[in-house]
């Protein structure tokens, strides 16, 4: 094999034999997930106003937009009351179990089909933070974002253990010895036909929706009946190719997010001269802190030098891929940028969906260690519970998950999962 055909080969068998980026579709999974969640949350007082029955854009418009756009939104199956507190518990349901990685593929589709159903229903509710978790939450359908970071992760090392064989975490996060994997897709099927037979769904939205549940009904199969023959093996490759195919185009859609934006500031005059950060810091609307947003404002320079910095940082970004520093360098630049966002013009929502998209370009041995420490600081809150003791001591416990997860990355090393490196960046070799 010549020295071209081995990188070639290498690549092929990354992409296809491995899901990349475990640990950056964990975060995108957590930080899309829980960015929906706390919106939810906090607009319970008014969901009404804002998406049921009680907004402005009421039902009947909703309707007319709906049949010209064909977007979807189980809101339009019905408009009553009761159907609304439905369709709202769902999303805040599936948006914590998504959040706590619980049967991660059933739960982003319901994920999905919640964000959808809310958005498309009252668009004029939205901003660019909603725009991006409208699209986030469909890439995630096609991701294994489940394999580090879960309840579904945790669930298949414990079956890992107690079988004493070594099997991939995302790969087995739903395999059929747990009932309720296939009970959620049971449930789903039974209310997709539902929905079918009363004609609400047709078109591209049909055919994704049977054509989800037929895959995974398919695979559940081919996993229970012969979980390893060469057909399952092809279903991996399948998946893994999926899975890589949703990240890389999350990675490029997050790239023309912050491209389109640069571009299109150029060509404003304000940002050309270097005001346009003056006047949002003096809108009542982007001034939850008036006296802190006077204070930035007065000093032009710093107006002038945070105007000129934004453009620069969102222009190049997507040219700073194929350089690791550089790249790392701005993404802490917009990660700050964005948390000063969120204080100093208060939009929060917008800047944490931001900062979760740019979490997919982090690199892994920081999200490794950011793990890590989770896992000690946890650990810690535990031990200091008045909880009844039951087996290991905390101590002991916490020692034991550090070399589980040690084991689990050598597994990882001599399973050739290294190669998820590259998804760092989407570039870099």
């Amino acid at each position: 094999m010549s020295r071209f055909e081995r990188p070639l080969a290498r690549g092929i068998n990354n992409v296809t034999g491995f899901a990349l980026g475990p640990y950056q579709t964990a975060v995108i999974r957590i930080g899309f997930a829980a960015t929906w969640l706390f919106f939810l949350l906090r607009e319970i007082p008014h969901r009404h106003e804002m998406y049921g029955p009680d907004g402005p854009w009421n039902w009947d418009m909703a309707q007319q937009l709906i049949a010209s756009n064909g977007a979807f939104t189980a809101l339009m199956w019905s408009d009553g009351h009761v159907w609304f507190e439905i369709v709202y518990a769902v999303g805040i349901i599936s948006s914590a179990l998504l959040l706590l990685g619980w049967h991660t593929r059933a739960m982003s589709v319901l994920f999905m089909i919640g964000v959808l159903s809310l958005q498309n229903r009252s668009i004029f509710m939205g901003d660019g933070g909603d725009n991006v978790i409208h699209l986030m939450s469909t890439y995630l359908v096609f991701t294994r974002c489940g394999q580090v970071w879960s309840l579904d992760a945790r669930r298949a090392a414990r079956r890992t253990r107690g079988n004493g064989t070594d099997a991939d975490a995302g790969a087995g996060a739903d395999l059929p010895v747990d009932p309720v994997g296939p009970a959620l897709w049971w449930v789903f099927g039974l209310g997709l036909s539902v929905v079918t037979f009363m004609g609400e769904l047709s078109g591209g939205w049909l055919l994704f929706f049977w054509g989800l549940l037929l895959v995974h009904g398919f695979w559940w199969a081919v996993g229970r009946r012969a979980p390893e023959s060469e057909l399952r093996k092809l279903l991996d490759v399948v998946a893994n190719l999926a899975h890589n195919a949703g990240l890389l185009v999350i990675m490029v859609e997050a790239c023309l997010i912050y491209a389109t934006a640069g571009w299109y500031k150029i060509q404003g005059s304000r940002w050309q001269d270097g005001t346009a950060v003056y006047y949002p810091l003096n809108l009542d609307y982007f001034s939850p802190w008036p006296a802190l947003s006077e204070l930035l404002s007065s000093h032009g320079i710093m107006v002038l030098l945070v105007t000129y910095g934004t453009v620069a940082v969102q222009v190049a970004f997507p040219f700073t891929l194929f350089n690791r520093r550089v790249k790392n360098v701005l993404l802490v630049v917009m990660i700050v940028e964005h948390s000063v966002i969120a204080v100093v013009l208060g939009l929060p929502f917008f800047s944490l969906a931001m900062i979760a998209a740019d979490a997919v370009f982090l690199p892994t041995s920081f999200l490794r260690r950011l793990g890590g420490w989770a896992a000690r600081a946890r650990s810690g809150a535990v031990s200091r519970l008045p909880l009844p003791r039951r087996g290991a001591v905390p101590e002991q416990r916490a020692v034991s998950e550090g070399q589980d997860g040690k084991r689990e990355e050598q597994r990882g090393e001599q399973r050739g999962e290294e190669p998820t490196e590259p998804a760092r960046v989407g570039f870099t070799p």
